[in-house]
This record gives C-alpha cells, structure tokens and sequence, in this order.
C-alpha cells in the first residue's frame, strides 16, 4: 500500500518541494534573523532572552540536529547515541552548561512518546543539566511541536521532571578587553518557507506535511540532505552575520559544520593554499587527498578567502558513521569539537580553536587573505 500511494504522490509532492521552496529567500531569511534578534533583546521572554557571561569563567556546549527517534531504520540518532552519551557525561562533570540547538527530536516521523520511551538514556543525562539550571532548549524546524503543540509543556515535563520552557533563541553576551560581544544562537529554520510561517502553516507542516512525506519515505530538498541548498543557506546566514557589529551567529539545520564562516572543506583548501605557500609538499598532498575523498561536499565559496568570522554551525549528532559535532565556548576560546570512537574508545577532537580575544579583533578589520594561525 505504502508502495502504491509513494508511486501516485511522488511527482505531486516533489512538484510542490520545489515550487514553493526550491530556494532559501535571502529577504525572509534575513527578515527573520533580524526580527528574532531584537526580540530578544528588547522583550525577553518567550521567545528567548540574553545571557551575560564571562568567557574565562563561565562554559558552553552547543549540539544540535540530534534527531532522536524510535530505533527504527529510521532513526538518524542511534548510530550517535553512544557518542553524545559520552559527550553529555563529560560535559556535565566539567560544569558546561548544555544549549540543545533545534532538531534534538525527530518529531516529523515519530511522536513525542514514542521519543522519550525510546531516548530515556540520552534525557536521564540531560536532567543533570537541568538540576544545575544549565540547559537551554531551543526547537527547530523537526521539532516545532515544542512551540505550537498545547500538551508540550506536559511532555517536557515528563522528559525532565520539571517543567522547561523550549525557546526560539539565546544571546549569549560577554566582554573582552573592553569590547563586547554577542553570540546569537537558534536553530537556522528561519525564513523557510516549510517551517517558519504562521500558526497554521506550522500545524499543516508538523502535523499534516512531514508526516506523509515521512509514511512515503520522500526526502524533499532541505539543507540537510540537498548539497546546493545546504550551500546557499549557510551563505546567507553567513551573509546576514557580516552585517552585524561584534555578533556572531551559530546555528545547526544544514548538519554541515561551519567554523568562522568556512566550511571543512573550504578550510582544507586554505590549508593547502597555506602548505604551497610554505612549500610543504608532503602536507600539501596530505590535504588533497583529503579533499579527494571529501569531494562530495567540495564546494568553494568564490570569496571564501576574504570572509568575515562570523557564522558558525554546530554540524550535528547524527552523522551517519555515529560521530557527532559540537560548539564549545570555555577557557576565552570557540573551539568546534568531534566526538568519534576510535579503536573502541570514545574520544574528543578539537577540529578548530580561536581564542575570543582574537576573534573580537578580527571582526573589527577587514577580512585578509594573509595566512594566519
């Protein structure tokens, strides 16, 4: 049955994927961020609010795009579970406080029950967080149901025992040497056409939309899973950032890591610009042939070399091979961090590290293609 209606909608679905929202649009992405951004910081509540730190004193880990689900074939969260468990442990014995970035529950293809009795594990972990009053939930565009679903607040009090509000976004603000900084943190939905409208069109998605094309087994463009689309979201967030002053901006939703708005791949290929600089043949080699292998996500933005330090993504915790990505703000750094297991230990990999000192600096001078540590 399910076979004959996927062969009767496919076409049909696939058709209004792209009519409707075959592309990011850059004036509501930006609309939003903006509308977002000042609602926090004029009339906090509801939907976020700013939290002062010190950034020698004070820790943060940010995941995102846990999607956790059911233990089914299609659950993107269990292969990782292992890892984000060993993550969730060290963070909490480390006294971090624990931002879930949006897309932690995979609510488009399973309910929120289904979730908790399947993930009690991961939830058990992250009352520890709550205990402390070191969590901070924020929903996504796969887990609207946290906004817009009346019985939320029931649920999440079943999930951590105490009732817990689920945000659109945080500031994060701290000083540096005399300057200030903002640090936006949400989701990355906004703007979407699928998932950031009103009322109504959030219910016809979350409850209506998602499901049948979940039930069909029909994966439409979303940054998550299209490659150009995951590209051009990134660019435009990133685009919106640059126009701030002494903000940067870290989201998830595209499950593709971003550091100081360079992707993986756009970093190696500065790397080898750096290694042929240097003459480094050996290390230069070593890079291109770890591009080779990363050619299915090689896109190079033409300016990738005069961009501002901007935009970051957390990446995510349900990469197909179990790893999981992280943003971490501790010791006066940004560090983006992978957990992975090698030879049956679970281990923690810095990937990329700038002091926050340094990036305040930098966001006040023009971008340079000098090399630089």
């Amino acid at each position: 049955m399910r076979s004959f209606f996927r062969f009767l909608l496919l076409k049909p679905i696939l058709w209004l994927v792209n009519h409707f929202t075959s592309d990011p649009d850059r004036n509501r992405i930006f609309s939003a961020l903006s509308k977002l951004k000042n609602a926090l910081e004029d009339d906090p509540g509801k939907k976020g609010f700013v939290i002062p730190f010190d950034c020698n004193i004070n820790r943060f880990i940010i995941f995102s795009d846990q999607h956790r689900g059911c233990r089914n074939g299609a659950d993107d969260f269990m292969l990782a579970e292992k890892n984000y468990l060993k993550a969730l442990t060290y963070y909490e014995e480390q006294n971090f406080h624990l931002i879930s970035l949006g897309d932690c529950e995979e609510l488009w293809e399973n309910t929120v029950l289904q979730v908790i009795k399947f993930n009690q594990a991961s939830f058990d972990l992250e009352k520890k967080f709550v205990k402390r009053n070191a969590f901070t939930k924020i929903f996504g565009n796969h887990d609207l149901d946290w906004e817009i679903d009346p019985l939320a607040p029931g649920y999440l009090k079943k999930m951590y025992d105490v009732p817990v509000s689920v945000l659109e976004g945080v500031i994060l603000q701290t000083h540096v040497a005399d300057q200030s900084l903002k640090i936006f943190c949400t989701h990355g939905h906004q703007g979407d056409l699928q998932s950031d409208g009103n009322w109504f069109s959030k219910l016809f998605v979350t409850k209506i939309w998602a499901p049948l094309q979940a039930y069909l087994r029909i994966n439409p463009n979303t940054p998550a899973f299209d490659n150009q689309l995951k590209t051009k979201h990134n660019r435009m967030m990133y685009e919106w950032s640059s126009q701030q002053k002494n903000l940067l901006l870290i989201t998830g939703h595209t499950h593709q890591p971003v550091f100081e708005s360079l992707t993986h791949f756009e970093r190696l290929q500065w790397k080898h610009n750096r290694a042929l600089h240097e003459h480094n043949l050996q290390w230069a080699q070593a890079l291109e042939d770890e591009m080779k292998w990363r050619s299915i996500d090689n896109h190079l933005s033409e300016d990738y070399l005069n961009m501002k330090n901007t935009y970051f993504n957390t990446g995510c915790c349900c990469f197909d091979d179990g790893d999981i990505t992280g943003i971490e703000i501790a010791g006066g750094s940004i560090r983006l961090i992978k957990w992975e297991e090698k030879d049956e230990t679970i281990v923690r990999i810095v990937l990329e590290e700038k002091t926050i000192e340094n990036l305040i600096h930098e966001l006040n001078k023009s971008p340079s293609k000098d090399f630089k540590a």
